[in-house]
């Protein structure tokens, strides 16, 4: 029945200050931008390695997420990324803190979170 997840989508409050995270600091490509003005709204649809996986939203106003990270629906979204270390690197180099690097119980895999200009949780886990 289901092929694969097409995208996740995300609201932020700065379109500005989102869409330079994403696609400056994380190198998310862009595959279009689109000014929706009925709705005062942006809409990016952002790619990884040529594979559509992020729809970022701006609207006027939207309210805050209720906590962190444990409120109902998505909890964060994690990329794979060969090397745990090196993008923590690379997110330092941008001002981005990360958590302490932690081991998963189940797989001995290395991850660890950190948050988009939103706060919205984010998760590295090492491939």
């Amino acid at each position: 029945m289901f092929a694969a997840v097409h995208h996740t989508a995300l609201i932020c409050r700065d379109y500005a200050r989102s869409r330079r995270f994403y696609t400056e600091v994380l190198g998310l490509e862009i595959i279009a931008e689109h000014y929706r003005p009925a709705r005062d709204s942006w809409k990016l649809d952002l790619a990884l390695h040529g594979r559509y996986v992020l729809e970022l939203f701006s609207f006027p106003a939207p309210p805050p997420r209720p906590s962190h990270p444990e409120a109902a629906g998505l909890r964060h979204l994690a990329f794979a990324v060969p090397d745990v270390a090196a993008a923590i690197a690379h997110l330092a180099a941008h001002g981005v803190p990360c958590e302490p690097v932690r081991t998963d119980e189940y797989t001995g895999r290395r991850f660890t979170f950190f948050a988009d200009p939103d706060g919205l949780p984010l998760e590295l886990y090492e491939a």
